[in-house]
């Protein structure tokens, strides 16, 4: 069978205050074609199909339409919920996805069996898939519990419960003449982030051992960072990424959907397949006199600015470079010897003394700041 694994499509994203919403359509468009273009039997989506739990109705509609066209490509089509997903109303759309034939699963269910899906190629190649939305800490305990699996006990970790929950969709991975497949959101230890996943789902508590996934199973598809990449484990484990680049931090990234061929008999092959519609992201950095110089990269772009911090200088640089969306003085710049150790006595001294020492310490010496604050503080206390 084929497969085409693809996840965090994060549709609704807004960029330092610009709206992704044509970049999201041209790069749906793009999955889609991969998918009319490769006539996978299965289409998998891995969680985060939704930049935030509460999404617009463009987004909604941009979301639906697209889980359709890829349904229509003749593909089953597996979506799960991610950490910024809204579990609930992604449930909420079960009836419509049923009908469509879409199978939806945005939260952990009271039946496992829920969470199992099985399924048969049009040649004929027999299929089982365990799907597991993302799992919250407090909402991992409560999926023990309604599986009613060993008490949760409070000195266990996160990865504990992630490994009994599949452990129980996973049990059924024994026949020999079925390919066994798992899809799920969540932080592999020793996976390399992206760049621009939510921090507080990817460290510490939240990462698990890619010893979670059992050994029979065929291929494990992954959601939540946003670099594709394989993860070594027990089976073949592997992260499609996102297809566009999400925020800076993912600037190198190359974003991409992945294809996947096995059968029962034999080891996945695995490639990954480009998806070029969404603007880069690019980094530049330099004095105005430099940045005016550069050959502007038709991408949106952070600025690091070489020049001491005053009035009106972000908007000179936007008006050198309109596709300018985070301008920032250079760290280098400000991390000037012997600024840490500018510390000021605070006792006894005005607003006014504390912001004009605060100013002083990041270098920025244009008075007419100095002058606005004053005239704000003075508003503000009478």
């Amino acid at each position: 069978m084929k497969i085409l694994h693809t996840s965090d499509w994060h549709v609704g994203k807004v960029l330092k205050g610009q709206s992704r919403a044509e970049e999201h359509k041209a790069v749906l468009a793009g999955v889609i074609d991969i998918a009319r273009a490769e006539q996978p039997d299965l289409v998998i989506v891995a969680g985060d199909l939704y930049d935030t739990a509460a999404p617009t109705s463009e987004a909604t509609r941009l979301v639906t339409r697209a889980l359709t066209a890829l349904r229509r490509t003749g593909a089953d089509v597996v979506a799960i919920g991610g950490n910024h997903d809204n579990g609930p109303a992604l449930d909420a759309l079960r009836p419509w996805a049923e009908a469509a034939g879409i199978t939806l699963r945005g939260g952990v269910r009271e039946n496992p069996d829920e969470h199992v899906i099985d399924g048969t190629t049009a040649g004929g190649e027999r299929w089982r898939l365990a799907a597991l939305p993302f799992l919250s800490q407090r909402y991992a305990v409560r999926a023990l519990e309604m599986y009613e699996l060993t008490a949760a006990e409070t000195n266990q970790t996160y990865a504990d419960h992630l490994g009994r929950v599949l452990g129980r969709l996973t049990e059924g991975f024994t026949e020999p003449d079925r390919v066994h497949l798992v899809t799920a959101h969540l932080t592999v230890t020793g996976a390399s982030t992206g760049g621009g996943e939510r921090d507080a789902h990817t460290v510490l508590g939240y990462a698990v051992p890619a010893t979670v996934f059992p050994a029979t199973a065929h291929y494990v598809a992954l959601g939540h960072l946003h670099r594709a990449q394989r993860v070594i484990g027990p089976c073949p484990v592997r992260y499609s990424g996102s297809p566009l680049a999400v925020d800076f931090g993912e600037q190198e990234n190359v974003p991409s959907v992945t294809i996947v061929e096995v059968t029962a008999s034999t080891a996945a092959r695995v490639r990954e397949v480009p998806v070029t519609a969404a603007s880069a992201l690019r980094t530049v950095r330099g004095t105005l006199a430099q940045l005016a110089e550069i050959e502007a990269p038709d991408a949106w772009l952070r600025v690091y600015v070489r020049e001491q911090p005053r009035a009106g200088l972000r908007e000179e640089v936007q008006e050198l470079l309109p596709r300018a969306l985070e301008i920032r003085i250079d760290p280098e710049l400000l991390a000037a010897p012997g600024s840490g150790a500018r510390i000021a006595q605070r006792s006894g001294r005005s607003p006014r003394e504390l912001f004009a020492d605060y100013l002083d310490s990041r270098g920025h010496a244009d008075e007419g700041v100095q002058e606005l604050f004053d005239e704000l503080f003075e508003e503000v206390e009478h």
